[in-house]
């Protein structure tokens, strides 16, 4: 499956909030490294980027369904318009979707070799990003949120390169384990299934264990809403 591959740097996305999710396509090949594609930044390194954050892969089938969306409730144009590149995503693919890939897959992308990590959180930036407030609670709603991977072995890149599955050792998908942590009640069988995961990221496992122990689900309101958000 071929790639529209993605970088980008951060500016000032609003007053006072910086972010790293305008990307650009890339016009030559980019090295593939533990922490990301060269020249790509993240604005806040505790929510973004590192080695299990390496990289965002966003499908463009999903774009089809925000341009209807927004039609069918008469909104105003987006912000940033509906195409590759709009959610900050680093790799985009036609007929590839959440619901298709899972947990703990392996692909080779170029010269490198890559495995999905976690679903995607979305944060309030996407608010601002597209100009709709409580777009960020919609799209974790919706399960249209991308995935993260990251880097098994480093390597070159191409604009256009092919991502082929190479290992596939779990039968969890992104869209079923985003659902477990955001969008269904308290399963216990689920969450242990969340927590014992090894190929899981360590944030996510760490989040259902958080829910097995406590009992509570986790409070996502900062990362939805934003600091303006909370109630004092």
């Amino acid at each position: 499956m071929r790639i529209s591959l993605f970088a980008g740097s951060t500016r000032e996305l609003a007053p006072q909030l910086l972010s790293a999710i305008d990307k650009q396509p890339a016009s030559q090949p980019l090295w593939c490294g533990l922490f990301g594609l060269q020249g790509d930044e993240q604005a806040e390194r505790r929510h973004h980027g590192g080695p299990e954050r390496a990289l965002h892969h966003y499908p463009a089938d999903h774009y089809p369904f925000w341009r209807s969306w927004q039609r069918s409730l008469g909104l105003a144009d987006p912000v940033t318009p509906w195409q590759p590149a709009a959610f900050g995503e680093n790799l985009s693919t036609l007929g590839m979707s959440e619901g298709q890939v899972h947990i703990g897959d392996v692909f080779r992308l170029g010269e490198a070799l890559v495995q999905v990590s976690q679903p995607r959180s979305p944060c309030f930036k996407l608010n601002a990003c597209f100009g709709y407030p409580g777009f960020a609670v919609l799209l974790q709603a919706s399960g249209r949120c991308g995935w993260l991977l990251r880097v098994l072995e480093e390597g070159w890149v191409a604009p256009d390169a092919e991502l082929t599955l190479i290992d596939r050792a779990h039968n969890l998908s992104v869209r079923r384990c985003a659902d477990i942590l955001f969008n269904q009640e308290r399963v216990e069988a689920d969450l242990r299934l969340l927590a014992e995961l090894p190929v899981l990221s360590p944030n996510w496992r760490q989040h259902a264990r958080d829910w097995l122990e406590r009992g509570e689900p986790g409070d996502w309101r900062r990362r939805l809403l934003g600091p303006e958000g909370i109630p004092a």
